[in-house]
């Protein structure tokens, strides 16, 4: 005869948590890569933000080249999606990834607030200057493809500060939050695949706000003699980036936390046995 209790793990799942099993595998591995992103020393969190920032490079030369043969900036949106691509394969790191994974282990206490600055930091200086170096080759190797940079990037250095510049940064921070989220839910390389021609769809085709994409597309008509300066992108670039925080950390990032509650208190009291 089936035990009761047998029956209603069935039906419940495999955790006793109140959450899904799916949801607490999620959790679980979330977590981990959480703990050994914020754990790495300021030589790995450098290497791999001027990796992050090469391979984000290659999803803007993409985005340039289909952007200056069709005109079109869904077309050109799709085709940056392959520097997400490169780097979700490449293992590298991007900025504005670093506000559901890396702030889930901080609030089940595997790591701290100060591994998550140095991250956020390490990452956002290393993006910017890989990224910086890349659109150089990238605008002297291919100088047909300046007068499109200079016109996508004044699209971002002259909106301004509005309701709608406003609501561009938060998306654009809420968008790649979510793609990060269904990167991690996804259970093979092809459906994250999936999730990062998703993300690059939305945030380049849309042209969202997003501050280190954007920011190489502005480098890139930097180095070609654009009629605008760093005085400029940083007028664009700050508010971007506290939106892009806002809108990951708020929307995706907060939903997630409420939902895995319970799960958060098992992992600190887990982390608190084990001191």
């Amino acid at each position: 005869m089936e035990d009761p209790e047998d029956r209603k793990r069935a039906e419940l799942g495999q955790t006793d948590a109140p959450a899904e099993d799916e949801i607490a595998e999620a959790f679980e591995k979330i977590v981990s890569e959480g703990a050994q992103r914020l754990h790495r020393r300021w030589r790995e969190v450098v290497a791999t933000g001027l990796a992050g920032g090469l391979e984000i490079a290659v999803g803007v030369l993409a985005l340039l080249a289909v952007l200056e043969a069709t005109g079109d900036d869904l077309l050109a949106g799709l085709a940056f999606s392959i520097g997400f691509i490169a780097l979700m394969l490449g293992r590298s790191e991007l900025f504005t990834e670093g506000f559901l994974v890396p702030v889930t282990a901080v609030f089940a206490r595997r790591a701290s607030g100060a591994q998550l600055a140095k991250l956020w930091v390490g990452t956002l200086v290393a993006n910017l200057v890989g990224g910086w170096l890349v659109m150089w080759l990238v605008v002297r190797g291919f100088p047909d493809l300046v007068p499109v940079a200079v016109e996508s990037a004044r699209h971002f250095v002259e909106a301004p500060l509005d309701l709608q510049s406003v609501a561009l940064a938060f998306l654009g921070g809420s968008v790649i939050t979510l793609m990060t989220r269904m990167q991690h839910g996804a259970h093979s390389e092809g459906g994250k695949i999936v999730a990062s021609v998703i993300g690059g769809f939305l945030l380049a085709g849309l042209m969202l706000f997003h501050s280190i994409l954007d920011s190489l597309l502005i480098f890139g008509a930097l180095h070609s003699g654009a009629p605008f300066g760093y005085g400029d992108w940083l007028a664009w670039f700050w508010y971007t980036l506290l939106l892009n925080m806002a809108g990951g950390l708020l929307v995706v990032t907060l939903i997630r936390l409420v939902r895995s509650k319970e799960l958060i208190e098992r992992e600190r009291a887990a982390v608190a046995r084990g001191r």
